[in-house]
């Protein structure tokens, strides 16, 4: 896979398990070996957070850069004390944030990486049109 126009690459997977995670995040490590990868994560659940936060803080942990959403809920009401904090407390990511949706588009050309990989099973996917736009914007 080559970078696209504007040197950036943007990869969507589904992955919301630590197992995938971790797996995604070594086959995108192996296809830009050198390359900084920067990764969005929307938890999927607030059972499956609680339940293993540290496994996917130390999946996430491979990224160079770890940009967590908010719990998307699905069938779930809120656990008190569950959020993507959890996992972001146990991260050894160099630059790890939390992001509402809507801050994460307006601040996604602030960060400096070659590849971006977005990674959940909620809604994540929905916001790729607009983080393709503001990367293009951040390069016109």
């Amino acid at each position: 896979k080559q970078p696209g126009p504007h040197g950036k690459v943007v990869i969507d997977d589904y992955a919301h398990h630590p197992n995938e995670i971790q797996a995604s995040i070594s086959s995108v490590r192996d296809l830009y070996p050198g390359r900084k990868i920067a990764v969005i994560f929307q938890p999927h659940l607030y059972s499956r957070t609680r339940d293993l936060a540290p496994q996917f803080a130390s999946a996430l942990s491979l990224a160079d850069e770890l940009l967590l959403l908010p719990i998307y809920p699905a069938r779930e009401q809120p656990i008190p004390g569950t959020s993507s904090q959890l996992i972001l407390n146990q991260a050894n990511c160099p630059i790890k944030n939390i992001y509402s949706k809507e801050n994460l588009i307006k601040s996604i050309h602030l960060r400096n990486f070659d590849v971006l990989l977005t990674l959940g099973a909620g809604d994540v996917v929905n916001l790729l049109p607009a983080i393709c736009e503001q990367i293009k914007l951040q390069h016109s």
